[in-house]
């Protein structure tokens, strides 16, 4: 049986090790059967299948993002170099409860009539389904994609969380 104070040095500990990992930034979009478009930078996410080739990305249950790839057949992964944080402070800071972010960004339609940021280093899209909330990891809910369009390569130094773990979420987690 553990303690409340050894939930809190397990926590301390985790987030000593984790503050220091560097995973590579995302700003993930949709678009529902409505139209209603939506996007936000994504810190978790990892590719998970290689034959297929499939993508994981976790959602904050308190984004409007969530709410919208919930109801979204096929999801975008853009892929920022670190030249592009600008575009991360906007996905990252801004929440599409109040703002229509995409007003403040060049985009296009693109397949699957989803929202396309222009510039970024790269983006894939494809299907997406959401896992089961039994698989649920706490506040955030996992999204696999099967990329079925794929463009552009990086060729530069992603963005990385260290690169914006200042700045001030849209949402809490």
């Amino acid at each position: 049986m553990t303690t409340e104070s050894d939930d809190a040095a397990l926590r301390a500990g985790l987030d000593d090790l984790l503050r220091h990992a560097n995973p590579p930034m995302v700003i993930v979009t949709a678009r529902d059967p409505d139209g209603n478009r939506a996007g936000c930078l994504v810190g978790f996410s990892s590719q998970c299948g290689i034959k297929p080739p499939r993508y994981a990305v976790w959602l904050s249950v308190q984004n409007h993002t969530f709410e919208i790839a919930r109801n979204s057949d096929h999801l975008a992964v853009h892929v920022l170099a670190k030249r592009q944080r600008s575009l991360a402070e906007l996905f990252g800071s801004v929440t599409d409860h109040d703002h229509d972010k995409f007003a403040q960004c060049d985009w296009t339609d693109g397949p699957f009539g989803l929202p396309v940021l222009s510039g970024v280093a790269g983006w894939f899209a494809g299907p997406a389904h959401q896992v089961s909330e039994d698989a649920s990891s706490g506040d955030h809910e996992l999204f696999i994609i099967d990329p079925q369009v794929a463009h552009g390569r990086l060729g530069e130094q992603p963005l990385s969380f260290q690169d914006v773990k200042d700045l001030d979420a849209g949402n809490p987690a």
